[in-house]
């Protein structure tokens, strides 16, 4: 029987609102406090075009056009910011805008001969591009915006990347009013960057980790050469890395990379960003003045640099100068740069620390061909400027940090770690860097140079070389040695770690083959060492090689012994893995030797000295925005659960009374804002063995009220108890209930069955409680519940729903409109399954908008109509409204006048072989003995079954 109940404990409407609204304001507050502040810091800029003298003691002048970014509040500290080679000021905005926001006076500008700017290029020479950063130093010494030293002597640092770098170099060179500068990824000595010599017949410094060389008559670098000059002939910014550098704690992938390899090759020549266009604008030397311009034209049709050329390039190195820098130096340089590698760097750090300057040395995960410094290394820099213009913060002193590039992950992106030791070793008389011996094979081999130097082996694509630092696809299958052009030497496989940190050198033994000629210029080589796993796969760390040029090679077979020092990088060669030294003939990065000969190689020692710098794994400084993320987390956490422990409460609100009851629900209400009203004071009551039909039209608020029993969402009032328990968000009594509302979810590339079991193992109870058989069996779906769920129909899923709803066999069953879908024979399955599902003593709540079905199928009916309740009880009492009742006789017409002469009965009409009476009381068994009396044949009695009347008649239809 369906019957109202007592009233149920309202504790829950009376505290959740509440609740609710201090767990949204203790958020709300949280997340308003911790974000003050967040909003970046507002930057303004005034563009200025500064005049120069176009060369000393000239009367002409050169225009530099610059942008001035503006703190927040002035006067600040200035900082400097030259651009790389074939860029402009618009290069640097980012990293402009960034400064300024960090609190200094930023002055970007175009070099001459890029932009705006006019004069040509002279590659950083001393009496002209840095004299130009000179009287940008004088300008901002008139700035009210800058901070000054005295009259005249702004306080300032500089700093830029690659061809700003090598500037902010030679201007602390040259003037003390620089007060410390931070450059990045450049170079020490152009000629030797450009026309590098490994060899050296004797011994060389092997005290610093990475020390170069630095030997005459070097090999010419004819790749990254030509992008140079390209660069300067088109305006085409080619020697910028183009990405950012991975930091510890990234994560990109192969894709990733695949695409900024893609952006690389196809972006047409980069405009200058500021209106200017590229391309040629002085012939053959673009905007080169004549000295540069004849002095690269001379290293590329000949190989060779002759005393003007080097004195060009003498002219635009920092090493003219480094003997004179004293200012505090943040030395940054890229582990993966086949352009300016870490030796340049290493040769900075020594000649500017002999000067007592205080220097602090950085390698990290990037390079020209390896991206950027990111934001945490960008940040290292400005935290640099501002304690040693300002004295903020804590002394970044001068430790020594290097990048551990380790094993690609899954996602393609490599593991990296940031290790930090004391200082870099070997300057200042420091202790020299340490360094591991690891023997070689040592066979003689000859090779050979082909005609033309072609073909040649390949190391590094320069400009390319970005692809190959993150992207595990490619960093094995760059390098390729030519066969026949190369000698390869190898270690045993190694039994534990060695972290190779720096230039590892090796003494070689090279003799010319008699008989063979021996080209003038002497014999050209090159020089790496590869990382070979256990599976014989090679990687080339930071894909450079060591050109070498043995020159007076005796033409009778006479060896030389010379020393090559290796290209520096940092590698942890794992246990297992081979060292792998080759020496080549030729190298597609650079210009060979085009005399074919044929050179015998060997070891003048088996040992190559590995250099390795001890130091620990970084932590980073405290993550203030971290932590508040954690804190906030907690409190969340906390909040949570003291709401859980509420609900707890409630969950344990047990009625002992209705614990043999399947489900009471009383006066349950669900309203929504902008009154709205789903379900209004609902009541009634579910036993044991019952077919119950939730019934009424579409908007009824059937679904609903099905919602607030499952727990899925909560009632605005009133109460719902399933065995007694109080029904909520995740109570443990719903565990008990077997529902399918609003459909169910399959994951179609699983089969029926598969779906089946997946659901069952999520509530984490044993499998054999499951009765996955029963429930396929009531299903009624046959072989097709092994086929994949993406071929059922429509009925087919709602069959499998329905037997999901069955798994564990629940007692209380709750279906809404479960017959969508089905055609006769299942409806009629499925009316038989519910019926003998009930008379097992479990209990089914079905809710429908089909009358017939209802009547077919439920033993009880609760009739809902605009939320409300407008009846319950059983069908047929339901069905018979007043006591109309039916009668299947053989003489219809007779039995019809019969019953319309007793007493009461009235509204007698014929239906074929049924008459069908409103009886009005009159009791059905005296209506039976007067048609049997007046000799009537009856077949069936009984109350007339007109549900959908009484149905229409309830909801006012």
């Amino acid at each position: 029987m369906v019957n109202s109940v007592a009233p149920l404990n309202r504790l829950r409407g009376r505290w959740s609102l509440p609740a609710l609204v201090v767990l949204v304001a203790l958020v709300g507050a949280i997340v308003v406090w911790t974000r003050q502040g967040d909003d970046p810091a507002p930057v303004s800029t005034r563009e200025a075009v500064i005049d120069v003298p176009e060369s000393p003691d000239s009367d002409r002048t050169v225009q530099i056009d610059t942008t001035l970014y503006l703190p927040e509040r002035t006067p600040a500290p200035a900082i400097l910011l030259p651009h790389g080679f074939g860029g402009s000021k618009a290069s640097v905005a980012d990293q402009a805008t960034e400064l300024a926001r960090r609190g200094f006076t930023v002055l970007a500008y175009s070099a001459r001969g890029f932009g705006r700017s006019t004069g040509q290029i002279a590659l950083n020479s001393l009496d002209h591009e840095v004299r130009d950063a000179q009287k940008l130093l004088d300008w901002l010494a008139t700035r009210a915006e800058v901070m000054t030293d005295g009259a005249g002597d702004p306080k300032v640092g500089v700093t830029g990347g690659s061809y700003g770098g090598a500037l902010a170099l030679s201007l602390a060179g040259v003037d003390p009013r620089v007060d410390t500068i931070a450059p990045v990824i450049t170079w020490n000595d152009l000629g030797q960057a450009l026309l590098p010599n490994a060899a050296g017949a004797d011994g060389v410094q092997t005290s610093t980790p990475a020390a170069g060389a630095f030997a005459d008559d070097g090999v010419f670098k004819r790749s990254w050469a030509g992008i140079f000059f390209s660069a300067g002939l088109s305006g085409a910014d080619g020697t910028n890395p183009g990405r950012e550098a991975s930091e510890p704690g990234d994560d990109d992938d192969d894709d990733q990379a695949a695409n900024n390899a893609a952006a690389a090759v196809t972006a047409p020549p980069q405009q200058q960003g500021d209106g200017r266009p590229a391309g040629p604008v002085n012939g053959a030397c673009g905007r080169f003045q004549a000295d540069v311009c004849a002095a690269y034209t001379e290293v590329a049709t000949t190989g060779k640099a002759g005393p003007q050329t080097l004195e060009v390039l003498r002219r635009a190195s920092p090493s003219a100068v480094t003997n004179k820098i004293t200012q505090p130096t943040l030395l940054v340089q890229g582990e993966q740069d086949t352009l300016f590698g870490l030796d340049q760097a290493d040769a900075n750090a020594r000649q500017i620390a002999a000067n007592g300057a205080k220097v602090k040395v950085v390698w990290y995960a990037g390079g020209h061909d390896g991206g950027s410094p990111g934001p945490e290394l960008r940040g290292q820099i400005a935290d640099w400027m501002a304690f040693h213009l300002e004295g903020e913060g804590s002394d970044p002193g001068t430790e020594f940090e290097y990048t551990v590039v380790g094993a690609f992950r899954s996602s393609g992106a490599p593991a990296l770690r940031n290790v930090v030791a004391p200082g870099y070793p070997g300057l200042d008389g420091s202790t020299a860097t340490e360094r591991q011996d690891i023997e070689l094979s040592n066979r003689e081999q000859t090779v050979v140079n082909p005609a033309g130097g072609n073909p040649a082996s390949v190391s590094s694509l320069p400009g390319l070389g970005s692809v190959v630092a993150s992207s595990s696809s490619l960093s094995s299958r760059l390098s390729i040695d030519m066969p026949g052009q190369a000698a390869v030497f190898q270690s045993e496989p190694q039994t534990a770690q060695t972290l190779l940190t720096g230039a590892s050198t090796v003494r070689l033994r090279v003799a010319a083959v008699p008989g063979q000629p021996v080209p003038a210029e002497g014999a050209v080589l090159f020089v790496k060492l590869y990382d070979a796993d256990a599976n014989g796969v090679r990687t080339l760390p930071g894909s450079a090689v060591s050109p070498v040029r043995v020159a007076n090679l005796p033409a009778d077979g006479t060896p030389v012994d010379v020393t090559v020092t290796l290209p520096g990088a940092v590698r942890p060669v794992e246990a297992d893995h081979r060292l792998q030294l080759v020496v080549s003939t030729t190298d597609m990065a650079y210009a060979n030797a085009t005399t074919p000969t044929a050179y015998r190689i060997s070891l003048a020692s088996p040992a190559l000295s590995v250099p390795v710098v001890a130091g620990v794994n970084a932590t980073s400084e405290v993550p203030t925005a971290a932590l508040w993320g954690i804190a906030i987390v907690l409190i969340i956490c906390v909040i949570a659960a003291v709401v859980a422990w509420f609900r707890r409460r409630l969950t344990a609100d047990v009625d002992p009374s209705l614990e043999s009851v399947p489900l009471v629900i009383e006066n349950l209400t669900k309203s929504y804002p902008g009154g709205l009203t789903a379900v209004k004071d609902l009541s009634f009551r579910v036993e044991h063995g019952q077919v119950l039909g939730l019934l009424g039209p579409n908007g009824a608020g059937k679904t609903t009220t099905l919602r607030m029993l499952m727990g899925l969402i909560q009632p605005t009032e009133g109460g719902i108890r399933v065995f007694g328990h109080r029904v909520s968000p995740g109570a443990p009594v719903l565990s008990r209930i077997g529902s399918f509302v609003e459909g169910s979810g399959f994951l179609p590339h699983l089969s029926g069955a598969e779906n089946l079991r997946l659901y069952w193992a999520a509530t984490g109870r044993p499998l054999p409680q499951a009765h996955i058989e029963e429930a396929l069996e009531i299903a009624g779906l046959g072989n097709a519940v092994h086929r994949r769920v993406r071929t059922y129909s429509q009925g087919m899923r709602q069959r499998l729903a329905i037997a999901q709803a069955m798994l564990g066999l629940p007692d209380l069953l709750v279906l809404d409109e479960p017959t969508n879908g089905l055609d006769p024979p299942q409806i009629h399955q499925m009316r038989e399954v519910l019926r003998r599902y009930a008379a097992a003593g479990r209990t089914v709540l079905v809710s429908s908008h089909l009358l017939a079905e209802v009547e077919q199928t439920c033993t009880h009916v609760v009739v809902m109509h605009k939320g409300s309740l407008v009846a319950a009880g059983p069908v047929d009492e339901i069905a018979t409204g007043g006591g109309e009742a039916s009668f299947k006789v053989d003489r219809p017409d007779e039995a019809a006048t019969v019953l319309r002469g007793l007493s009461g009965v009235h509204d007698v009409h014929v239906d074929g072989e049924q008459v069908h009476a409103s009886l009005n009381g009159t009791p059905r068994a005296s209506a039976l003995q007067a048609l049997v009396a007046a000799g009537v044949a009856v077949d069936q009695a009984g109350p007339r079954r007109r549900l959908e009347d009484a149905f229409l008649e309830l909801v006012g239809e």
